[in-house]
């Protein structure tokens, strides 16, 4: 019937979705992998032409790219909410919020903290783990993959990560003076109720220090079953062998 699509357009459409949902993808973390690398390198440049005191003004230098790169990565919730991209929504999100916390309502709002030797730290941390992820999420999609990049993207955030929590909560506690000082989003209520925000990012902090245990607890737990499960498998091929050897006698 000529209402019908052919059998051949009907086999195409899957490749030509595919096809079209890869290339967005590759050109996503392109333009991704692009901007984190001109912040790591910026950042590098800088302190081996100027020393610590690049350190002071790399929110001035390198804040605009960096907080594009962070708003452009909340499509990353769209991609897995529609099935795009095989990652787990939660833990993006949490990632993803954490991030938009510090950077937009921590350092961006205040200037003082901007100019914080932790703000440099912080951008180095993220920087590196969003490189390996976004180099690898990237090459992947067009079928390419390496082991030591592979390896790199599996394993990095396991030391980075606690690093990057031990920054944004310093970064949050050295911005407490001046908001308390402005006031900033402090805000009064009716009914004499009143939001205190340094109240708000002392809560947020308590809560960075019991995920942050709870990621060492489960860590620690990991790196002891894999250490166990390899020396189990060690004696086990060392037993196959001792009996092969004595099959053979």
């Amino acid at each position: 019937m000529g209402f019908l699509p052919s059998s051949s357009k009907i086999r195409s459409c899957p490749s030509t979705y595919r096809y079209r949902k890869n290339t967005y993808l590759f050109i996503y973390y392109l333009i991704q992998f692009c901007g984190h690398s001109w912040i790591f390198a910026n950042m590098t440049v800088r302190f081996f032409s100027f020393g610590e005191d690049s350190m002071v003004d790399t929110f001035y230098a390198i804040g605009l790219v960096m907080r594009l790169c962070q708003s452009l990565s909340l499509l990353e919730l769209l991609h897995i909410y529609v099935g795009i991209e095989p990652s787990r929504l939660l833990p993006r999100f949490l990632q993803l919020t954490e991030r938009i916390i510090i950077l937009f309502v921590v350092i961006t709002s205040q200037e003082e903290v901007q100019e914080k030797y932790v703000v440099c730290v912080l951008f180095i941390f993220w920087n590196l783990l969003d490189m390996v992820r976004y180099t690898y999420s990237m090459l992947s999609v067009i079928g390419i993959a390496y082991a030591v990049l592979t390896w790199l993207s599996q394993t990095l955030w396991m030391p980075i990560y606690p690093l990057c929590v031990l920054a944004e909560a310093f970064a949050i506690y050295q911005s407490l003076p001046y908001f308390e000082s402005f006031g900033t989003y402090s805000t009064k209520l009716p009914f004499d109720l009143a939001i205190y925000f340094p109240y708000v990012l002392k809560l947020y902090l308590m809560m960075l220090f019991i995920g942050k245990w709870l990621f060492c607890l489960v860590s620690a737990f990991f790196l002891c079953f894999l250490v166990s499960a390899a020396i189990y498998l060690s004696r086990q091929v060392c037993k196959h062998g001792r009996d092969r050897k004595g099959s053979l006698a």
